[in-house]
């Protein structure tokens, strides 16, 4: 076990495949100098131009190459800098990446990991503070996943470069300076969801950056004797249907919350699925159907804090 941030088990991660397989490489803008968030730090370096790859200004270049070189057998890692640049390149993920290896049945594979920094970027506006993970759940033909703390950079991001399709792996842009113990050995199954508490009252579902709120909600519930089970979701698409509808079955109410807008989020799909299958109540939270302001007064409209959480909790307990 070693202590590091968020972005060194990313590095570690990335730089322990590079060493195993040749075929891995990476290319995005300001990669060479170790990205905007530090998580190819001294990577060029140690790996030479010609696998840390800068490239131009252009995001639908930068995806197009990936998803070619990805054709050709190498395994590359696309930087997106964050999920908002990478609406530029849309169509090479939407039309081409998820749908190779189905119009050409399976004769092509694309086993590129895309990395999609999201979420609120303090004080960054509207167009940096975005998060889209249920736009690409809906996108048949790629892995989604939401690493929220070093552990799960580190290991997810070995297994996504090991699936052998297209993963959306979407960072939380705030969560490079987090540090925790790591596992080197530690593997983890996409689409396998973590218990971070046990609970009998109510189930509460989450990942990335706002799991980390969702805990801090859930002390202070139980110093109120409500007990929470919470979940860390951590794969979007596959996500861990049996996980969750176990724990909604037994405490008979699900509450999800995330930091992306609540209207047509991927809560929606997990509380409709418990609500089918096990017949639980439940309730959403997430942000208001609003851009992210520049004024911190105005970004706060869009946070999702422990405080509201544990009263939303208390309220759907009544």
């Amino acid at each position: 076990m070693a202590l590091m941030t968020y972005a060194e088990a990313a590095v570690r991660a990335l730089a322990r495949e590079m060493e195993a397989d040749r075929n891995v490489v990476v290319l995005g803008e300001d990669v060479g100098r170790g990205g905007i968030f530090g998580q190819y730090k001294g990577m060029q370096q140690q790996f030479g131009a010609e696998r840390i790859i800068d490239t131009p200004i252009s995001e639908a270049a930068i995806l197009g190459a990936g998803v070619g070189m990805a054709l050709a057998g190498l395994r590359p890692v696309v930087e997106m800098r964050v999920a908002d640049f990478a609406l530029c390149g849309m169509d090479e993920m939407v039309n081409q990446a998820a749908k190779n290896r189905y119009m050409f049945g399976g004769q092509g594979r694309v086993p590129m990991v895309v990395r999609m920094p999201i979420g609120i970027w303090d004080s960054s506006a509207a167009q940096h503070s975005q998060s889209f993970e249920s736009w690409f759940a809906h996108l048949p033909g790629v892995v989604v996943v939401c690493p929220g703390s070093p552990q799960d950079n580190y290991s997810m991001l070995r297994a996504a470069l090991a699936c052998g399709d297209p993963v959306v792996y979407m960072e939380h842009k705030t969560l490079w300076g987090q540090t925790g113990e790591v596992d080197d050995n530690q593997e983890v199954v996409l689409g396998q969801a973590r218990t971070v508490r046990a609970g009998e009252h109510l189930t509460m579902v989450s990942w990335s950056r706002q799991l980390h709120l969702c805990a801090q909600a859930c002390e202070q519930l139980a110093a109120q004797g409500v007990s929470v089970e919470l979940i860390d979701l951590r794969s979007i698409w596959p996500w861990d249907r049996d996980m969750v509808l176990q724990s909604c079955a037994r405490t008979g109410r699900l509450m999800v919350v995330h930091e992306a807008i609540q209207a047509a989020g991927f809560g929606a799909e997990i509380a409709a699925t418990a609500a089918e299958h096990t017949g639980c109540k439940v309730r959403r939270l997430g942000a208001p159907r609003i851009p992210v302001g520049y004024a911190p007064v105005l970004e706060a409209q869009s946070r999702i804090e422990p405080d509201a959480i544990a009263a939303a909790v208390r309220a759907f307990l009544q």
